[in-house]
């Protein structure tokens, strides 16, 4: 039986999951659907979209034929690892979105597997006592094709992320779109602020002032390091005159007052070349 486009559910947690296109890929995909159709069927969990939210609001708006198929999951965790999969292996993801899909594919199976444990009484433990999300995490990082610990940094890194949205969905958008400069280890040191700090930080950076304040910090961060260095730089330099000096006197005292211009024109251009070395030194 034929689905209406309006009766499809939209979940805005599934929806948010998904990279957003930029305006030339959307113009792309309208173009292609109004030439070809949508050949490509939207997905369906329980009467919620999981798969095509671009196609849906281009076939609402031209009123265009689809077709869809439904799909069974146990629990709303398998949708999130199912659309995570999908993504990776579709999307040419920057650097920054794929860490936080592996981090949220990792946090995700815990609560699977965390979920599984309770319902079937077994402990969390496995008989030698240490932790599943070990394994889970080599198993993640063998199908990344990355290390173990990297999967753990990036299952801070999307907790970071997740706390951020949970007060600006747009600051999500603009740190996984790679547009503040941000690094993963800076985000990742997020998980440990509190929520008040990490309210300040998401309307920051939806606002822009979060970039404009880390600017103006690191740059007087930068000039107190430089005239600390310089403060520091004084006392060796001092040395280094002296040195070139004392050693000038003692070439001038090694001359008997009997020496010829071509000795002291020497010492002389000795002491010079070495103070030139040093004016060298400190551009």
């Amino acid at each position: 039986m034929a689905i209406d486009i309006y009766d499809i559910i939209i979940d805005e947690g599934f929806k948010r999951l998904l990279p957003p296109l930029d305006s030339m890929e959307l113009v792309g995909l309208e173009e292609q659907l109004l030439r070809d159709g949508c050949m490509h069927p939207l997905v369906l969990w329980n009467g919620i979209l999981i798969d095509g939210h671009n196609r849906y609001e281009l076939i609402k708006k031209h009123n265009l034929k689809f077709d869809t198929i439904s799909m069974e999951f146990d629990s709303r965790e398998e949708v999130v690892i199912w659309i995570i999969k999908t993504q990776v292996s579709r999307r040419n993801l920057n650097p920054k979105h794929l860490s936080y899909f592996r981090g949220l594919h990792y946090n995700t199976e815990k609560l699977v597997q965390g979920a599984s444990n309770l319902r079937s009484h077994e402990s969390i433990k496995s008989q030698n006592g240490t932790f599943q999300e070990g394994s889970t995490a080599r198993r993640l990082a063998e199908h990344y094709s990355v290390s173990r610990n990297t999967i753990i940094r990036d299952s801070q890194l999307a907790t970071s992320i997740n706390a951020i949205s949970e007060h600006s969905p747009e600051a999500k958008q603009i740190i996984l779109a790679g547009r503040t400069g941000i690094s993963r280890n800076e985000i990742r040191e997020w998980q440990n602020e509190p929520e008040e700090t990490i309210k300040e930080i998401a309307h920051g950076i939806e606002d822009g002032t979060f970039m404009t304040q880390r600017k103006e910090a690191r740059l007087l961060a930068t000039q107190e390091t430089s005239e600390s260095a310089d403060a520091k730089d004084v006392q060796p330099l001092e040395k280094m005159f002296s040195q070139i000096t004392d050693d000038f006197s003692t070439a001038l005292r090694g001359l008997s007052t009997e020496s010829d211009n071509t000795s002291l024109r020497i010492a002389l251009r000795s002491y010079i070349n070495k103070l030139e070395e040093l004016y060298e030194s400190v551009l």
